[in-house]
């Protein structure tokens, strides 16, 4: 099982990955980053995506759980995942859920010419999943 810097240069790896990182949403703080930042800075976007993870994983429009999902619930946030995409990229918000209470996403920035949003999404799934947190 990969930890944090095995994790991003997996999600580096992806075609038309520019940048990735490991970020706590209830802080703001990046776990560990890898590529470049859309801003040139790794702090200010971890501190950025986390308040639009926080807004996905807390407001009740996208987070309210199904019953079915409420008898079920391994702990973590109902959103699985954030895609924003811009004129130049996409950015995937992976949620990644933990036996602690946790309040951890992987962020990945594509290219939007070379990135590919479904490999992506599959790949963040699998390394979201596989993630150990020491």
């Amino acid at each position: 099982m990969p930890g944090i810097d095995e994790c991003l240069l997996e999600a580096m790896a992806l075609p038309g990955a520019r940048g990735a990182a490991l970020v706590d949403w209830s802080s703001g703080l990046a776990l560990g980053t890898a590529g470049d930042s859309p801003v040139g800075d790794h702090e200010t976007t971890a501190a950025e995506t986390a308040e639009l993870a926080r807004a996905a994983a807390e407001y009740e429009s996208f987070a309210q759980p199904t019953a079915e999902l409420a008898a079920d619930d391994p702990g973590g946030p109902p959103v699985e995942d954030v895609i924003v995409t811009t004129r130049t990229g996409y950015h995937v918000l992976r949620f990644v859920e933990t036996s602690f209470d946790s309040s951890v996403f992987l962020h990945l920035w594509l290219d939007r010419t070379d990135g590919n949003l479904a490999l992506a999404r599959h790949r963040l799934r699998a390394l979201a999943e596989g993630l150990v947190l020491r």
